[in-house]
């Protein structure tokens, strides 16, 4: 943690007092792409192979599913990055154009937390005292932005093709040695464990999230059995 002197945010604010185990629970949190990938990594190559296609074409799909996992996240978190840089320069623009304007704006998102009279005017002085510190919570409070972390969605994009990987060769593996009988049955098992220890990682009840994506399964292998019985 950077030091109070060096760090303005920090300036007054005492020590934290215990509290939970929060490095445990970010722990688990940050496995939930990886069980993501996993729950939906049988999906394409379970109904790929339904449908009549070989090891091979189901582990080409497999690939290509993974790819667009993968690479999402870090696509996704580039485009609000681009936002994020757009929206800081036209609001460092405006607290210098309308700076009474934007200490109004400040003061109407304080009002909304209870904050009136002389309490509400210093606040909104010791925000507008300093540039960056104001930019900051304009970006925060008005526009609900956060600051975008590149290398979280990378991690991101790593553990969903991860799990992806896995689930899917899965299957692929048991249809193979196994039979289709036994890559449906472990596809539906990794698929309801993944969703489930996903959903439980983002403080979900695990059951009805194991359910959703059971459910995500069937309704993929269902469409793929109607368009086989169709052609």
């Amino acid at each position: 943690m950077e030091p109070a002197e060096n760090n303005p945010y920090r300036d007054g604010l005492p020590p934290a007092p215990p509290g939970p185990p929060e490095g445990e629970q970010h722990a688990f949190r940050d496995a939930a792409p990886f069980l993501t990938g996993l729950a939906l990594g049988p999906v394409l190559p379970l109904a790929l192979l339904l449908a009549g296609g070989g090891g091979w074409l189901a582990l080409a799909v497999l690939l290509a599913g993974l790819a667009m996992l993968a690479l999402l996240p870090p696509l996704r978190a580039l485009g609000r990055a681009e936002r994020y840089a757009a929206e800081r320069r036209r609001e460092e623009a405006e607290i210098r154009e309308w700076p009474e304007r934007e200490r109004w704006e400040v003061a109407a998102v304080l009002h909304r937390y209870g904050l009136r009279g002389d309490a509400l005017h210093r606040a909104v002085e010791q925000v507008a005292a300093d540039p960056r510190r104001w930019v900051d919570f304009m970006m925060r409070f008005e526009l609900d932005l956060l600051e975008p972390r590149p290398g979280h969605a990378m991690r991101e994009g790593l553990g969903l093709g991860g799990g992806a990987l896995l689930g899917g060769a899965v299957v692929i593996a048991l249809a193979t040695f196994v039979g289709l009988p036994a890559a449906a049955a472990g596809g539906a098992l990794l698929t309801a464990l993944g969703a489930g220890a996903a959903g439980a990682a983002g403080g979900e009840a695990p059951f009805p999230a194991g359910l959703r994506g059971l459910l995500v399964l069937g309704a993929a292998a269902l469409l793929v059995l109607l368009a086989r019985a169709a052609l």
